[in-house]
């Protein structure tokens, strides 16, 4: 947590005693918790010293840490269970989440509609803590308050939310510590919070689920949720309240390997939930000509919109997004799963009244440790009728099957460019041949870094290669 933070240490906060009276967001979320452990209405919590609208770097005002005893008859293990405050609207009055009254369906949601939790499962020490002095208050670790502060940090920054069923790439110990397995996380629904009905709107509570990365990988190819389903079904991989035990050695797929084969198999009749990642990729023009598209044409390409971004972004009146220094550390998954496209561009900005720009053909290039996610948009998504997304920092660039409503591509124009979103129409007879050529290229289970391959389909006018992009140089900004 940053420095304007006690991440290392925890007080007890009583909400009885807040002078004035806690504002009504907060004081929302306190009674519901009170109604749930009516036997510890102080809890230990970690409070943010300089709070986020005064400029502080940490969006959560609180951290509560309950310490939740289980069930034995439900086979849920002891555990703390930590709730945050502060991406819902606790105040209502505009100083960190802005009033949207004009926009029936984000005025419905308090805030960025919801809050983080999180259950890990205590260790056998603190158990024998407990049961030999029984007297003595078992402070719980206070790591899972830097992470959801970090997490909370990402959502502020990007203006993400979190849906059930996301995947996070965390890509190491989620205490930072440890060499525990459980590197990556799901989003689950918090089974015992559920939704809070508040009085500036709708919040939900998004739990934090530990997981392996063969977990995070089938989530990513399949079905967040489905993952979820089948890790509830056994205590040894999080129970019903999907409690996370940092020291479980043993993935869900090796515990109960038919599951992986069901799992599979789903997979190849539904296609995936996954709709896009983030993914660094360059792009240009290709013309349709007797050169059998080798002419390239330079007004349209990443770099000129990249350029043309930086001076929209510079000119444009918005908001500063608060302390934008502080870089996310993980790369989190988009969470569009229909099969329409998302009515909104998958990017932070665009300029006012973009137009459609038709192009000639495409040569696309995408970065090594995404290829497999090219295996995986063509047979798990385009293949099912689907769309995938790759978004860099400026750009989206997605792949559209022809069944796909709301694009801006069609078979006699298959490539776009509408603002800073490029969409490429994969059209059905074009399905089967690009996953004969990723299978032969063994995309389905990753490229190493220095491999760079070529895909090329002259009758489309469409060529993918795999490599690092190459970003040139970009001149300064000019600050108006």
């Amino acid at each position: 947590m940053a420095s304007g933070s006690q991440a290392d240490q925890s007080k007890k906060i009583n909400s009885n005693s807040l002078q004035p009276p806690p504002p009504a967001g907060l004081k929302s979320l306190i009674d519901m918790l009170h109604r749930i452990y009516p036997d510890q209405p102080n809890p230990l919590q970690v409070t943010t010293l300089l709070k986020y609208w005064l400029g502080g770097q940490d969006p959560l005002d609180y951290i509560s840490m309950y310490n939740n005893a289980g069930d034995k008859e439900r086979d849920i293990p002891a555990h703390w269970h930590y709730v945050s405050f502060g991406l819902s609207d606790l105040h209502g009055d505009g100083r960190v989440h802005s009033l949207n009254n004009d926009n029936a369906e984000i005025s419905s949601r308090s805030g960025m509609g919801f809050e983080l939790t999180f259950r890990l499962q205590k260790t056998r020490d603190e158990l024998m803590e407990e049961q030999n002095h029984p007297e003595k208050v078992i402070r719980p670790p206070t790591w899972p308050a830097n992470l959801l502060q970090s997490i909370a940090r990402y959502c502020f920054q990007t203006g993400n939310g979190l849906c059930f069923g996301d995947n996070i790439p965390w890509r190491r110990s989620l205490d930072g510590k440890s060499n525990s397995r459980l590197q990556n996380i799901l989003i689950a629904q918090d089974a015992q919070l559920g939704t809070l009905d508040g009085p500036f709107g709708m919040v939900d509570f998004c739990q934090i689920v530990g997981v392996t990365d063969m977990e995070l990988e089938q989530a990513s190819r399949w079905n967040g949720r489905g993952v979820l389903n089948y890790l509830r079904q056994d205590v040894q991989t999080g129970g019903e309240w999907l409690i996370t035990n940092m020291q479980r050695h043993l993935s869900l797929f090796e515990l109960f390997p038919e599951r992986l084969i069901s799992l599979q198999d789903d997979l190849e009749k539904q296609g995936s939930d996954l709709a896009g990642v983030n993914a660094e990729f360059t792009f240009r023009e290709i013309t349709n000509s007797s050169q059998a598209c080798k002419e390239i044409k330079k007004e349209i390409d990443s770099q000129s919109l990249n350029a043309q971004c930086m001076s929209d972004e510079n000119n444009h009146s918005m908001q500063e997004t608060k302390n934008k220094q502080d870089e996310t550390p993980f790369p989190a998954s988009m969470s569009i799963s229909s099969n329409s496209l998302h009515k909104s561009c998958p990017l932070d900005y665009q300029p006012h009244t973009p137009e459609s720009i038709s192009l000639d053909g495409i040569e696309i290039t995408l970065a090594p440790y995404a290829a497999k996610y090219l295996m995986l948009a063509i047979k798990d998504r385009l293949r099912h009728g689907r769309h995938f997304t790759f978004k860099a920092q400026h750009l989206a660039l997605t792949f559209v099957a022809e069944s796909v409503t709301g694009s801006s591509v069609c078979k006699s124009a298959p490539y776009s460019v509408i603002g800073y979103w490029t969409q490429v129409l994969i059209p059905d007879d074009l399905v089967p041949r690009m996953i004969k050529d990723f299978q032969d290229a063994n995309l389905e289970i990753g490229v190493e870094n220095e491999q760079r391959l070529e895909f090329r389909w002259p009758d489309k006018c469409l060529s993918l290669i795999v490599d690092q992009p190459r970003f040139p140089a970009m001149p300064e900004p000019t600050i108006m």
